[in-house]
């Protein structure tokens, strides 16, 4: 599976913004679909999973009622939906596909190249 995420950029805090991440090469809904994050000098976080049949999602405290991650199957993306920005969301935002639903990095197998999301104060 090759992932390209898209959709970075320079927001304000409080601001929104939607990545994208289309994928191709293989079935796209026999993979789980996650987002992480990696602000400079800070390992690598998690920040949102959807499940094979899309009908399951997590999110950690730090971004949960503020973004939302979803599938167009139709058009092998997902997205994630980030609202009420803060200057603590900067960071690259990295796409990845697996086979299990879960929130561990080292479960996913496929990864995107990443995309930089800044949030000024």
């Amino acid at each position: 599976v090759q992932l390209q995420a898209s959709g970075g950029g320079l927001v304000q805090a409080g601001g929104s913004l939607r990545l994208s991440c289309v994928a191709s090469g293989r079935t796209f809904n026999n993979y789980a679909m996650g987002w992480f994050r990696q602000a400079p000098g800070k390992a690598r976080d998690f920040v949102a999973v959807i499940s094979r049949s899309r009908s399951l999602t997590t999110y950690p405290d730090s971004v949960k009622g503020r973004f939302t991650i979803s599938t167009d199957n139709a058009q092998s993306t997902v997205y994630l939906q980030m609202n009420s920005l803060k200057p603590e969301d900067t960071a690259v935002y990295y796409c990845a596909a697996g086979g299990r639903y879960t929130t561990d990095a080292s479960r996913f197998d496929y990864w995107g190249q990443g995309t930089l999301v800044t949030v000024s104060s």
